[in-house]
């Protein structure tokens, strides 16, 4: 689980919520009739803008953000390695052992298109065209959420407009201003807070995740052509140690 996108999230809405109550009582910031317009208004148009199934598939996405098996690519490396050279030595039919030791779906793909004797050029066409797939699911699910953050403090202010009207048509009753008054003003921050604290940065987490993944992916796709073209075990680490910082590269030959 990533801790960080979670103390995130709880810090940000704990330190709003204690300026709240350090200013006066949190049942002022409660106002159901500017919720209904924020949330429902925000997630309507959402649903215009994207078919449904879209929208519910973006809640399978969302985990990313909270949970997400991270690859080590130094170890990732090591791994490729180490069967480069099990292949070099034993034959790529040597490798159909250790693919069910491999708990990556995408890896024990690649690799076994490679046993199966696959050219390397369809095996990086098949590859690739599975990482354009991740790519544009992941993307699908950030550009929901920035929509999201784009929407709320929209319909935030539709709600402000509300309450304008609302209480400059009741200027001559003064117990109904204040009312109007909290719809105009909870409305736009309800809005505001929606987009800035959860959908944008969930947004952007998503964004980091799937480039983190793709980058993992390509990694993996180029020691997978590597392993099925035959290349020395060498070669495969200098191939692979070029998607690493300079600082981050190490090699296991002397």
């Amino acid at each position: 689980m990533d801790i960080a996108t979670l103390i995130g999230i709880i810090s940000a809405f704990s330190l709003v919520l204690t300026a709240i109550t350090m200013g006066g009582p949190i049942a002022l910031f409660i106002n159901i009739p500017s919720m209904m317009i924020v949330i429902g208004g925000t997630l309507g148009a959402s649903m215009i803008n994207y078919p449904l199934p879209d929208i519910l598939k973006v809640f399978k996405v969302v985990k990313n953000a909270f949970f997400h098996e991270k690859y080590t690519a130094r170890d990732l490396i090591s791994s490729f390695v180490s069967l480069a050279g099990t292949a070099r030595r034993e034959g790529i039919l040597a490798l159909e052992s250790a693919i069910n030791e491999i708990n990556d779906e995408f890896m024990k793909k690649g690799l076994q298109l490679s046993i199966d004797g696959l050219e390397p050029t369809s095996i990086r066409e098949i590859l690739n065209t599975e990482i354009d797939s991740i790519r544009d699911r992941h993307s699908l699910g950030s550009e929901i959420f920035t929509t999201l953050g784009t929407f709320a403090p929209a319909l935030g202010m539709i709600g402000t407009l509300i309450g304008l009207v609302q209480m400059l048509q009741t200027m001559n009753d003064p117990s109904s201003i204040g009312p109007a008054m909290a719809v105009a003003l909870l409305t736009t921050f309800y809005g505001a807070l929606i987009a800035n604290v959860l959908c944008l940065p969930i947004a952007g987490k998503l964004k980091n995740r799937s480039n983190d993944e793709v980058m993992i992916k390509d990694l993996m796709t180029e020691g997978i052509v590597s392993i099925a073209k035959g290349d020395n075990p060498r070669i495969l680490e200098q191939k692979l140690n070029a998607y690493l910082p300079p600082q981050l590269r190490e090699t296991s030959f002397t």
